[in-house]
C-alpha cells in the first residue's frame, strides 16, 4: 500500500471522527446542555457558601453532581431528538441533525438517550436522594410532559418546558444542603421567568419553521403582538427578584437591576417596531447573555477574595 493511499485513509478516518463528534454534539444540543449545567454549578457553589463549607472538602461530591446532572440532561435532550425527528425534518435549523440525515439510527439514538439518563441517575444517587428527585422532575417534565405531550398541542408547552430548566439549581444545591432555603427558590424563579421571554424570542425568529412543523408556539397560535406583550410582562416580573439578594450582595442587585431594566426597555421598544425578526434576534441574544452574566456573577461575588 503506497503512502498516498495510507494518507487518504488517515484523512478519511479523521473526517469520520470529526463527523461523529459533530453528530454527538448535535444530539445533546451542546450549547443548551452547557446552559443547563451552569445553574447546577451555581446552585452547588451557593450551597457551599451559605453552609460555610469548603469547595475542596466537597470536590468529590461536586464531580458526582456535575457529571451525573450533565448526563441526565444530555439523556433528556437526546431522547427529545429521537422523538422529534418528524418535526426536525421540516425545520431548516434542525434538518442536519443525525436523526434526520440517518447518520445515526433512531434505535441507536434512543439507546444512547436511555444509557446517558440511567448512568446520570446512578451517579446522582451517590450524592443525595433530594438531588436525584429534582433531576428526575426536570427529566420527566422535559421528556414526557413537554416533548411527548404538550409541545405539539398547547402554547402552555413553554411554561412546562421552563419548569424542567428551572429545577437545575435545586440539583446542585440539594447535593449539599436541604432545598428548603430561599436562595434555590429564587434561582428557580429567575430561571423559570427568564425562559419565557427567551423562548418566545426563539419562536418569533423561527416562526415560519414552527408553523410548518405544526408546533403550538405562542407566536404561531396567537401572533407576534400578543407574544411581545407577554415578553414585556415576564421581563417586568424579573425586576423585583434581585432585591431579595440585597443583604447578600449589593453589587449583584445593582448589576442585575440595570440588566433587567435594559431588557425591559428593549422589550417595550419591540412592541412598536415593525422589524419583528430583528427585534426577536436582539432579544434572543440579550436573554442568553443576561442569564449567563447573572449566574456567573452570583459565583464571582461569593469567591473568597470578595468575602
Amino acid at each position: 500500500m503506497n503512502k498516498q493511499v495510507i494518507l487518504t485513509q488517515q484523512v478519511a478516518e479523521k473526517q469520520n471522527v470529526l463527523t461523529l463528534i459533530a453528530d454527538l454534539k448535535s444530539l445533546v444540543k451542546f450549547p443548551v446542555l452547557i446552559a443547563n449545567v451552569l445553574p447546577v454549578f451555581t446552585g452547588f457553589w451557593l450551597a457551599l457558601y451559605f453552609s460555610n463549607a469548603s469547595f475542596q472538602d466537597y470536590f468529590s461530591l461536586f464531580l458526582l453532581t456535575i457529571t451525573g446532572s450533565t448526563l441526565v440532561i444530555a439523556g433528556a435532550l437526546v431522547i427529545n431528538n429521537w422523538y422529534d425527528v418528524d418535526i426536525d425534518s421540516v425545520m431548516a435549523r434542525t434538518m442536519k441533525r443525525p436523526t434526520v440525515t440517518g447518520t445515526i439510527s433512531l434505535k441507536m439514538v434512543l439507546m444512547l438517550g436511555i444509557i446517558l439518563t440511567s448512568v446520570g441517575f446512578i451517579l446522582l444517587l451517590f450524592t443525595t436522594i433530594e438531588a436525584t428527585i429534582y433531576a428526575f422532575i426536570g427529566w420527566f417534565t422535559y421528556v414526557v410532559l413537554y416533548t411527548m405531550w404538550s409541545k405539539r398541542k398547547y402554547t402552555l408547552n413553554t411554561v412546562i418546558g421552563s419548569v424542567s430548566g428551572a429545577v437545575t439549581p435545586f440539583i446542585g444545591w440539594t447535593a449539599v444542603a436541604s432545598g428548603n432555603h430561599m436562595v434555590p427558590i429564587l434561582l428557580f424563579s429567575i430561571l423559570f421567568i427568564w425562559q419565557m421571554p427567551h423562548t418566545f424570542a426563539i419562536a418569533m425568529r423561527k416562526y415560519e419553521e414552527y408553523k410548518a412543523a405544526g408546533v403550538a408556539m405562542l407566536p404561531v397560535v396567537r401572533g407576534f403582538t400578543m407574544t411581545k406583550r407577554q415578553i414585556i410582562v415576564y421581563v417586568a416580573c424579573l425586576l423585583p427578584l434581585p432585591f431579595y439578594f440585597i443583604e447578600f450582595s449589593l453589587t449583584f442587585v445593582i448589576i442585575a437591576t440595570i440588566l433587567t431594566l435594559a431588557w425591559l426597555g428593549l422589550s417595550i421598544y419591540g412592541l412598536f417596531t415593525k422589524d419583528d425578526q430583528k427585534y426577536a434576534y436582539i432579544s434572543f441574544l440579550y436573554s442568553v447573555n443576561y442569564i449567563t452574566i447573572l449566574f456567573l456573577l452570583l459565583v464571582i461575588v461569593t469567591l473568597p477574595v470578595f468575602r
